[in-house]
């Protein structure tokens, strides 16, 4: 059984504001809880659109019922990864996000579709849907229905902290816009890492004739 639950969100800023703001709002006060944040991968299609999977890692402290089932150190961190897609032509940025550790516990798959909103082009929609599930034998229900409203408060912190990294872009106004600034970084990030594998490649080979 999956427990399923969708919400509609609200930001009264541009989506190129919100698109740029969603690579910078880490750190932010409603978000203490995330500790890291890694680029695994990342490329620019020859459409234009920006494919990144991230690792983040945040505290997540389990239920006090819930900690003799888990080793001590997992209690208290969890590991997530976020895949996205951003297309600047359909002014749409898709994310999934899931966690890796805990999962047996729960697991919370949540997807996301950043798009403008249809009645006023200068705010940006948020179309949010999640599934919570729990493979522990007895406890699922419980469980799932303890994950929904602990999302339900993770979603209020996540737009809490949207809207303050906005309201701290507001005083800049870049010549270019800010996709297309946030694409072009995005750009030279994926050839960067590109040429790091090369070198990494390359001593990884003339090891082996050492």
């Amino acid at each position: 059984m999956v427990k399923y639950y969708q919400c509609v969100g609200l930001l009264k800023n541009t989506w190129d504001q919100v698109f740029l703001a969603f690579w910078q709002r880490y750190p932010n006060p409603y978000s203490n809880h995330v500790l890291t944040e890694d680029i695994v991968y990342r490329e620019v299609t020859p459409d234009n659109c920006l494919v990144s999977r991230r690792l983040l890692t945040k505290t997540n402290r389990a239920p006090r019922w819930a900690e003799r089932f888990l080793p001590k150190h997992m209690a208290c961190s969890a590991y997530i990864i976020e895949d996205s897609v951003v297309d600047p032509k359909k002014r749409t940025m898709t994310t999934v996000t899931w966690n890796i550790t805990h999962a047996r516990l729960m697991s919370v798959r949540e997807r996301c579709v950043y798009g403008v909103n249809p009645e006023n082009s200068n705010w940006t929609e948020i179309q949010r849907e999640a599934w919570i599930s729990s493979s522990l034998s007895g406890l699922s229900r419980a469980i799932q229905e303890f994950g929904v409203t602990r999302f339900k408060k993770s979603v209020t912190k996540t737009m809490k902290g949207f809207e303050y990294v906005l309201a701290k872009m507001q005083g800049e106004t870049p010549s270019k816009s800010l996709a297309e600034t946030a694409t072009e970084r995005a750009r030279e990030t994926a050839l960067a890492a590109k040429e790091k594998a090369k070198d990494l490649a390359s001593q990884a080979q003339k090891k082996q004739y050492v």
